[in-house]
């Protein structure tokens, strides 16, 4: 051997290298001991010095990349291509993914928390470019839970100290509603449901900048509120053709998901439009619902701003105003009213509702705990410092029996004329 070693058992410097399988070995030329077995990597002073090296603690272990962590970064770099993403992108997301790979937490995981570490990565980077792209597109090109998804981005993001800025609501309209087949003429879509592209992104904006303003968005998944937007604007730009098409039928139609919560949604919208409607002039004379509303929500978006402010109030300042201001408030009006109006009392118009939240405004029920039932037996422990309170040192004894003597005599004593 070139550093000089020697044979631990007969003391041969006849050392040879022996090719075992994939491991190269030194073997004693003169008894035959293996005098390096199961090395796989040393340093130049361990090969002089014949000492094995552990392969946790060699330069192997950390320049070589395990199957999985190679199988993701191939993950990594095919769904970056099938969404056409930059190379640049695709460099992001591959750092990212090796980084995070390098938390125990994370290398020790199973293998459906690895895939969607993939997606992880890749949605991490298109928020950072703002690249309009949803975590249930990368979902359902990964077959991924969401719930998983969403648990494990949330994990990524915290392991990694990123800053990703949140999707801008109006790119996920375009990016969402882009998908629809309604814009395509085919065989199985009837004429009068196909729709000009831009119309109907116009419009579906407009309906979800309403119900972002109010409150219908705030704290809540987008897609169901989107999914019910893009279904007024389709129906209210032919509404005399599409009215008695349903949500679910509109879904089909254009390819996509119906989302659980987008009927609540669309309820919820079709509730503001009516508040709206009854703020319009020319439209309180019509007794519209939910259903006939629709065709008058061109005229309600075009005054938004205004109707909002009529049908709504902006918080509880009637409530937090002083008793006497609401009073002279209350009689001031029921004298305009009973003045101009004639009205009987019942048959005024409504207070405005208040804008708030949904959840503010149906809270939902908690459950009271019943306290639990205290039953005195008299039976009870006292405790020592308890009974010691009730003990009288021989001082207060005296002092008690002085006050009783002098009560006696107070008593018997005949009372001055």
């Amino acid at each position: 051997m070139p550093g000089g070693g020697r044979c631990p058992d007969c003391g041969s410097a006849e050392l040879v290298e022996d090719a075992h399988y994939s491991q190269s070995q030194l073997v004693c030329s003169d008894c035959g001991c293996v005098v390096t077995e199961g090395v796989l990597t040393t340093t130049f002073s361990d090969e002089g010095n014949l000492r094995e090296v552990a392969y946790s603690r060699s330069t192997g272990e950390n320049e070589q990349v395990s199957r999985s962590q190679q199988r993701g970064l191939r993950r990594v770099r095919d769904l970056c291509r099938v969404l056409q993403l930059p190379s640049t992108f695709e460099d992001t997301a591959v750092a990212y993914y090796q980084k995070a790979y390098q938390h125990p937490g994370i290398r020790a995981a199973r293998v459906q928390k690895k895939e969607v570490l993939v997606g992880c990565c890749v949605l991490i980077t298109c928020r950072q470019h703002n690249w309009p792209l949803t975590m249930g597109t990368i979902c359902t090109l990964l077959y991924a839970d969401l719930d998983m998804f969403s648990g494990t981005y949330m994990q990524i993001v915290k392991l990694l100290g990123l800053d990703v800025p949140s999707l801008c609501l109006a790119d996920l309209v375009k990016t969402y509603c882009s998908s629809f087949k309604l814009f395509q003429a085919s065989p199985s879509m009837p004429a009068k449901f196909m729709e000009d592209k831009e119309k109907m992104l116009s419009r579906t904006l407009q309906l979800v900048e309403l119900a972002d303003e109010t409150w219908l968005v705030t704290g809540r998944h987008p897609l169901p509120v989107i999914t019910a937007a893009a279904f007024l604007a389709w129906q209210s730009l032919q509404p005399s053709a599409r009215l008695t098409c349903s949500l679910a039928r509109f879904c089909k139609l254009a390819n996509v998901d119906l989302p659980y919560p987008a009927s609540s949604r669309l309820q919820e919208l079709l509730a503001v439009l009516l508040r709206m409607a009854e703020q319009l002039a020319w439209l309180q004379v019509l007794k519209l619902d939910k259903r006939s509303v629709v065709k008058h929500i061109s005229d309600l978006l075009q005054h938004r701003h205004t109707l909002i402010r009529k049908a709504f109030r902006e918080g509880p300042s009637e409530v937090e105003a002083p008793a006497e201001e609401l009073r002279g408030r209350v009689q001031g009006q029921e004298e305009v009213g009973n003045g101009s109006s004639g009205l009987p009392k019942g048959k005024r118009p409504a207070s405005p509702a208040l804008l708030l939240p949904p959840c503010m405004l149906k809270p939902p029920k908690r459950v009271c705990p019943t306290p639990p039932a205290s039953t005195v037996t008299g039976d009870e422990d006292i405790s020592d410092s308890e009974i010691e309170q009730y003990l009288r040192t021989p001082q207060e004894v005296r002092d008690f029996q002085r006050a009783q003597a002098a009560k006696r005599a107070a008593t018997s004593s005949p009372n001055p004329p």
